[in-house]
């Protein structure tokens, strides 16, 4: 059973930069990151497909960077220049099963989910 269990989160001022890991016990053909701000729905961050393709929020482009190290296990977010608005619990999600680029950002593809952890963007 894959099990995934995030780590990186914290506070920050806008404009600085944070990396969040998500440490993957078995395997999953897709990987993605998810955040949920209070009152919000939970909405796709970033996402990274067993061949290495990529898929970004627009929100995020520029700014968010998504990768793997097979070697490690391990998923990666490095987020630069924050702002306020990104302030959400960030989860680390897998499937077991490709998916199409369409839907990579789609919550409801996703069937395995880390139990989150906070970034905090200060003004």
């Amino acid at each position: 059973q894959v099990q995934l269990v995030e780590s990186g989160g914290g506070s920050v001022q806008a404009g600085g930069s944070l990396e969040l890991s998500c440490r993957i016990s078995g395997y999953a053909d897709t990987m993605a990151w998810f955040r949920q701000g209070p009152g919000e729905e939970r909405e796709g961050v970033a996402a990274v497909r067993f061949d290495g393709s990529t898929a970004y929020a627009d929100s995020v482009k520029g700014r968010f960077t998504i990768s793997k190290d097979d070697y490690k296990n391990t998923l990666y977010l490095q987020m630069s220049s924050l702002k306020p608005e990104d302030t959400a619990m960030y989860y680390c999600a897998g499937a077991r099963v490709v998916i199409s680029p369409s839907f990579l950002l789609d919550a409801d593809v996703y069937t395995i989910w880390g139990q989150g952890t906070q970034v905090t963007v200060s003004p």
